[in-house]
């Protein structure tokens, strides 16, 4: 079995963040950047496939050189190798078109994705994915099993669990609970230094166009202070809610 992970190279997110040039671009100055969280827990479990299973596994990562340390973390965390699209991530629909080009020429039978990236938050790229590659698609998954070419998924869905059966190909958006929160890995000397000799292809774009940009950001402005009220006092409470925060 073939799997590709779909790898965003995404800001701590214990880093300060600030943009620059009118609040029209993202400061990357100072900021550490990680393996978006949706993304490590699919590669977890594509790594539980590559030991049980004897999966082939491959990264895959759209942007510039700046992405290729988080990619190398995850050959460290044993992924077989590595590929990065050359070219900025502009919008979720640009991403979708390069990674369904990788997918198309790879003959991927599993593509794990994570449901969303945590600095956009965007949650479309899996789906579109799917869209243009004619997968079969499950999202917001927290369990997959895959034997021969039948796999079977479980997803949350409002209220629950749903648990699906389909067939691959098969592109998944994953999340916390595909494994769990003490199964994710920390590359150790070992996989560092086998990573080195790990193949890290860099393909050229297909140059898919962007449909929207960012005109500006904005941080949520700073919470005010903190107004402390008797218990007993429920007619000033009912007034601070009234006239301040203005919610009844």
């Amino acid at each position: 079995m073939k799997i590709l992970v779909c790898i965003s190279h995404v800001p701590d997110t214990t880093s300060k963040i600030n943009f620059t040039e009118g609040d029209t671009k993202f400061d990357t100055n100072g900021v550490q950047f990680v393996i978006n969280p949706n993304d490590e827990f699919g590669l977890t479990r594509a790594m539980w496939f590559k030991e049980k299973q004897g999966a082939n596994v491959t990264v895959v990562n759209v942007g510039g050189p700046e992405t290729e340390p988080t990619l190398r973390k995850a050959l460290a965390i044993g992924a077989d190798a590595a590929i990065r699209v050359n070219t900025e991530a502009k919008d979720g629909v640009q991403v979708a078109k390069e990674l369904a080009n990788v997918v198309n020429q790879g003959g991927y039978d599993l593509v794990i994705a994570g449901r969303e990236s945590i600095d956009y938050n965007g949650g479309m790229v899996p789906g579109m994915l799917a869209a243009l590659t004619n997968a079969n698609f499950v999202t917001n998954c927290i369990s997959l099993e895959v034997d021969g070419t039948n796999a079977t998924a479980m997803r949350e869905i409002d209220g629950g669990k749903e648990t699906v059966a389909t067939s691959l190909p098969l592109i998944i958006g994953g999340q916390k609970g595909l494994v769990e929160e003490s199964d994710l890995r920390i590359p150790n000397m070992r996989g560092i230094m086998m990573a080195r000799q790990k193949p890290l292809s860099v393909v050229e774009p297909t140059n898919a166009a962007a449909e929207t940009n960012s005109v500006k950001f904005e941080k949520p402005a700073p919470k005010g202070a903190v107004t402390l009220v008797d218990a007993d006092n429920i007619d000033q409470l009912v007034s601070l809610l009234h006239n301040e925060a203005k919610v009844i």
